[in-house]
């Protein structure tokens, strides 16, 4: 499947920027689309067009009807942008593959593990709901008259520049200084991480499959860790080897912090776990190598590489210490 041409919608977010380095590195001729603003390294190797992915004059502009046996969009939100996407890749690419997210799996959450299956249901984050929206439109245009559409639902996926705690690494800078780290629910719920270059290589596989046409698949580790082992991890990698941890319910902390509202009630409150069987199936080098521990040890690492990366949230500190006092 190498030197197939592959059109790379985004291409230096967290996700994104490990699928274009890995695509190159196994010789597919990649395109990179961004407006250029992601302050994130350049990726050697790629050709770089510029455009706005969530403006279509734009994108019509900047590709003229250029054909690519592989678009992979990453800035695709709403069922407005999947019918953007319909007219624009109709007739100009071989495979459409979508970067939905797993956060629209039904919650609560019934069963575990979650299959691809698993119906698609989220009444409380709008994130959620749209990429849900988005996944509609275009499955309805693959049985309808055969878009070539693939849909990947990544999890919970990080790189070194991504805490995945509340507050980010205001959070980790509050057990340095001896205060207690804030968890959500009673910290038991278990929750996958996943490193961005092992979910790489799932969407990478992809590239070129017909048998995957049509078809959704989620790409996580089958590692899952409580909540409270999370972060008692950054904690130890971080040099506090026993950190102090205060449990708030989600539902007190989206009050006290809204823009936590959708993340926290409509899918970090759930124990998510998942069965990945349908992507090693396709692709049969799907294993992921990075465990919990090893990752969140790069996180903190690359923090500490530079001080200008340890940005703390001081509005939200205040806020934390308020809420761990209101519930102990």
């Amino acid at each position: 499947m190498t030197g197939l041409r592959v059109l790379i919608i985004g291409g230096n977010g967290i996700i994104s920027a490990a699928t274009s380095r890995l695509a190159i590195a196994r010789g597919f001729d990649v395109t990179l689309l961004n407006r250029g603003l992601n302050t994130r390294p350049v990726i050697d190797g790629a050709r770089i067009l510029r455009g706005d992915a969530s403006d279509p004059v734009s994108l019509s502009a900047a590709l003229g009807r250029e054909y690519f046996d592989v678009v992979v969009n990453f800035h695709l939100f709403t069922a407005v942008d999947a019918h953007n996407m319909l007219t624009l890749f109709e007739s100009t690419a071989g495979q459409f593959v979508f970067i939905s997210s797993a956060a629209g799996y039904q919650k609560p959450v019934m069963t575990v593990p979650i299959l691809e299956s698993t119906p698609l249901r989220n009444d409380v984050w709008q994130y959620a709901q749209d990429k849900i929206a988005a996944e509609h439109v275009l499955m309805t245009a693959y049985r309808t008259h055969q878009f070539p559409v693939t849909i990947v639902r990544p999890a919970h996926t990080y790189d070194p520049s991504l805490v995945p705690l509340i507050g980010g690494w205001t959070m980790v800078d509050r057990m340095r200084r001896g205060k207690p780290a804030l968890v959500q629910g009673d910290g038991t719920s278990f929750w996958t991480l996943t490193d961005s270059e092992d979910v790489a290589v799932g969407i990478v596989g992809l590239f070129g499959q017909h048998a995957a046409l049509g078809e959704a698949y989620h790409i996580t580790t089958s590692e899952a860790r409580s909540w409270d082992y999370i972060t008692y991890e950054f904690g130890r990698a971080s040099g506090v080897p026993d950190p102090s941890i205060r449990h708030v319910s989600s539902e007190t902390i989206a009050a006290a912090l809204p823009e936590w509202r959708g993340p926290l009630l409509g899918d970090w409150q759930y124990t998510e776990i998942y069965d990945n069987r349908k992507i090693a199936a396709v692709v049969p080098d799907f294993a992921p190598a990075v465990s919990v521990s090893t990752g969140i040890g790069k996180i903190v690492a690359w923090h500490d590489a530079d001080v200008a990366r340890r940005s703390i949230d001081h509005a939200l500190d205040a806020k934390i210490d308020a809420l761990i006092g209101v519930a102990t």
